[in-house]
């Protein structure tokens, strides 16, 4: 369906992403936020405004999938950390689409690592109700998402391909989410035998990245590479909300690559510091970078900055950048999820004008 309206927007949770994303539907010429879906039950008769640290709003948090269903939206959009898969069909079922920023680039991630009770892969399971309710699901983020699309653009120009690396060089010290750096193993001896596994299990998305910019380059790939390096920190390092020990891991730099007959061709890196304390360290450039090995070579860099104005010696206001460029590649996607035919997308199906953000009006 083509929609002219606002189109209507379920949202589903409130955490850093989600806070965010409250604030910027209010200001999206394209949108409307007509519900939200907490999990917290505290948060549930909320007014969405005050949950997200603005004036009240006029629309209630709720907590029932049924209210989700019955306000009729035109899309979902889900920031949960994790997918609620359950949550998902209901929805989809009930010809609602889906955009997400939870783990979801190509689905196959989720096929792969996370069995679902039916016994059937995950996206198979999403593309069958898709089908019963004629909706359309996406995910997308900033990276996992945005960068490779970067990658793949910046590509355009180039006669032949080598090697095409996309990479994410960030402090990370302003995400605070203890919850997700406990469970990559931040704050543990460098030397645990259990990190390499919990970086692997939190970023194999990232795989599902390198698939999609293979599948824009028409490559079939033998497998999909994991590798690491860890940092340990110099000094006992304590953020305020995070602790890290000395010895313990404050640093990482993971690859994964894209392999056809033993040579990596598609490639994405993340080069992640918590504190520049630590050994090894990598010169973090606070960016995110496509190299190209090729005719010619390529180096570009996507440098994200805050508008004027804004003061960066409060650490809301720059966590509160990386939630932005996190959250709105799914909000400026939106239209065009909207009017594509039903089924899952990836971000290869979506025109050139579902990556457009939005002037001020």
């Amino acid at each position: 369906m083509s929609v002219t309206r606002p189109i209507r927007v379920f949202q589903v949770a409130t955490g850093n992403v989600g806070t965010e994303m409250i604030k910027r539907i209010g200001t999206h010429p394209d949108l409307e936020l007509i519900g939200l879906h907490c999990y917290t039950p505290e948060k549930v008769g909320r007014d969405a405004g005050e949950i997200a640290g603005i004036d009240p709003i006029g629309v209630t948090a709720t907590g029932s999938v049924d209210d989700i269903i019955a306000a009729k939206p035109d899309v979902l959009t889900f920031h949960g950390v994790f997918p609620d898969e359950d949550l998902y069909v209901k929805v989809l079922e009930a010809g609602i689409d889906i955009v997400t920023t939870a783990d979801w680039i190509t689905g196959w991630h989720r096929d792969a690592n996370h069995p679902h009770p039916s016994g059937k892969p995950v996206s198979r399971v999403l593309a069958e109700a898709c089908e019963r309710g004629a909706s359309t699901f996406y995910g997308t983020g900033m990276n996992p998402g945005l960068n490779q699309i970067l990658g793949v653009v910046c590509s355009a120009d180039v006669a032949e391909i080598e090697n095409v690396t996309t990479i994410e060089s960030v402090d990370v010290s302003c995400h605070h989410s203890k919850e997700t750096w406990i469970e990559v193993g931040y704050g543990l001896p460098v030397d645990d035998p259990s990190i390499p596994s919990k970086l692997e299990k939190y970023t194999r998305v990232f795989a599902d990245s390198v698939l999609m910019m293979a599948d824009c380059f028409g490559l079939q790939l033998d497998e999909v590479k994991f590798s690491y390096e860890l940092g340990a920190c110099t000094k006992d390092v304590d953020l305020g909300w995070y602790q890290m020990p000395k010895g313990s891991l404050g640093g990482n730099y993971i690859k994964y690559q894209g392999m056809v007959d033993g040579a990596p061709l598609v490639e994405t890196h993340l080069e992640w510091q918590m504190t520049p304390h630590t050994d090894p360290r990598w010169d973090i450039k606070g960016c995110y970078i496509t190299q190209i090995k090729g005719d010619p070579c390529i180096y570009n860099k996507h440098m994200i900055f805050p508008r004027p104005g804004v003061d960066l010696s409060n650490p809301d206001n720059f966590a509160s950048i990386g939630m932005t460029v996190t959250g709105l590649p799914a909000l400026n996607a939106i239209r065009s999820v909207v009017d594509a035919p039903p089924g899952l997308l990836t971000s290869a199906d979506l025109p050139l004008r579902g990556f457009a953000g939005r002037f001020k009006t």
